[in-house]
């Protein structure tokens, strides 16, 4: 194949992800975008295979494969509620393989025979790509350990622990100097310790980051390994890798900045804070939960939703851990049918992965035309009958604006406590992912219907 057909097709590829891109961002289209990722890779793999520049085949063809099974493998198994950890860890492979790609780079022959600017921009370019490379690696396998519960997701808070990263970004550009002017033989010396050093800063900048923030955390690592991929691109010289890696970088990016404005926090507040210590034994320092524990039936709540005229239901991470999707759409047609306006309120970081919630409903052919954004539904919310929180917690949480004091004050949520009637469901009275306890829970015009929410949906299923 010639370089022009070679360039279009990258072009072509370029462009589909471009579209993936703009049609994740909503329910309707996301099929369609994952759809354009596919063919834009597929076509990114064909032309860089008759590119003339890939050798090897022998060797590159079984390892493609195999890790096609793998992927396939676990694309099959994995539960919606493991998919934040598995984005984590695939993040540690975009990592790694840049980290590889930049010792490569180092080691291959012809970096050797380079001269002048040209050798000086590929070593930038090496430097990058390894340190990049090495703190994705590492923070992504620490963030796949407290998304998987192997790892505390409390914060572990080292003693001057920015003045450490400060230290080790400033020990990586003075070694990364050295790398630069040694020249070939002995600078390898110095890649190494570049390359350690990031790992260690990995690892220390996401052990000290609480379990709450590790939605954003995961977004962000999402965006490192693009820039780190981009990097990839310049030393293999690779116009898609660099396109591709700058879509991804950027697009993590802008999520991240997306997550952190619906928690009213800053992303240097997310990256260098610590939020997650709160103990949950209270929703803010100085204050006390006041009001008494109201529980409730599945029949009393069968009974609630046959009077009710408008029903607002807030899922939340406890419906995806019990798979209560289903249920949930059979009791939404349930109503329907009965001319019963039944809504969803999605809060933008709901769940321990953006859009989470969209999915688990898609999953469920529950229609896009009822699921709203936060935004969308709070004014409505005093003329709601019925508003049933399935297994959320911290995104319904009045403390976020009742209590100044508490570690989330100022998050944008859902005013749940506005309706008339609520119902949350929950297992038991555990605080939530941010380890802060819910006044929701204690309000007159709350009740509590304890248990897997599976199986008491299904009961109030039931009894409709």
């Amino acid at each position: 194949m010639n370089e022009g057909l070679v360039t279009t097709a990258y072009l072509v590829s370029g462009i589909l992800f471009v579209l993936s891109l703009g049609g994740l961002s909503k329910q309707e289209t996301a099929r369609k975008g994952n759809l354009y990722g596919i063919l834009g890779m597929a076509l990114a793999i064909l032309a860089t295979f008759f590119s003339g520049q890939v050798e090897n085949f022998k060797l590159l063809i079984p390892l493609m494969l195999g890790g096609a099974v793998i992927g396939a493998v676990l694309a099959k198994r994995v539960e919606m509620t493991s998919m934040p950890e598995l984005v984590a860890i695939l993040h540690s492979f975009v990592g790694a393989a840049a980290v590889l790609v930049g010792l490569s780079s180092f080691l291959d022959p012809g970096h050797a025979l380079m001269a002048g600017n040209d050798k000086f921009i590929h070593e930038i370019e090496i430097l990058l790509g390894v340190f990049i490379g090495g703190v994705t690696f590492t923070g992504s396998v620490i963030a796949f350990g407290k998304l998987r519960g192997s790892l505390s997701g409390k914060p572990i808070l080292l003693p001057a622990r920015h003045v450490l990263n400060l230290g080790m970004v400033g020990a990586s550009i003075w070694w990364g100097s050295q790398f630069l002017q040694q020249g070939h033989d002995p600078a390898w010396v110095s890649l190494l310790i570049v390359m350690a050093i990031s790992f260690v800063l990995g690892v220390h900048l996401i052990v000290a980051i609480g379990g709450a923030d590790m939605p954003v955390v995961v977004s962000m690592l999402n965006s490192y390994s693009g820039w780190a991929a981009a990097a990839a691109g310049f030393m293999l010289k690779n116009d898609l890798l660099i396109i591709t890696g700058a879509l991804v970088g950027s697009s993590g990016a802008i999520l991240s900045y997306i997550m952190c404005k619906a928690m009213n926090r800053s992303l240097a507040n997310v990256i260098f804070g610590g939020f997650g210590t709160s103990s949950g034994s209270s929703p803010g320092a100085g204050s006390e939960v006041e009001g008494s524990i109201t529980e409730t039936s599945a029949d009393e709540v069968a009974e609630e939703l046959k009077e009710a005229k408008e029903v607002m239901i807030v899922p939340g991470y406890g419906m995806a851990v019990a798979q209560a999707q289903h249920v949930v759409k059979d009791i939404t047609e349930t109503l329907r049918a009965k001319d019963v306006n039944v809504r969803f309120g999605i809060h933008p970081v709901a769940g321990r992965l953006p859009g989470h919630m969209n999915v688990l409903l898609a999953e469920a052919n529950v229609p896009y035309d009822i699921v709203f954004e936060m935004d969308e539904i709070n004014d409505d919310l005093p003329d709601v009958d019925l508003l049933l929180v399935v297994g959320a917690n911290d995104i319904v949480n009045p403390s976020a604006l009742e209590d100044s004091s508490s570690p989330i004050a100022g998050m944008p949520v859902i005013e749940a406590w506005k309706a008339k009637s609520v119902v949350a469901l929950k297992r038991s009275m555990a605080a939530g992912y941010s380890g802060v306890e819910n006044p929701l829970y204690f309000k007159n015009n709350t009740d509590m219907l304890f248990g897997d929410a599976k199986d008491t949906l299904s009961a109030v299923y039931s009894a409709l």
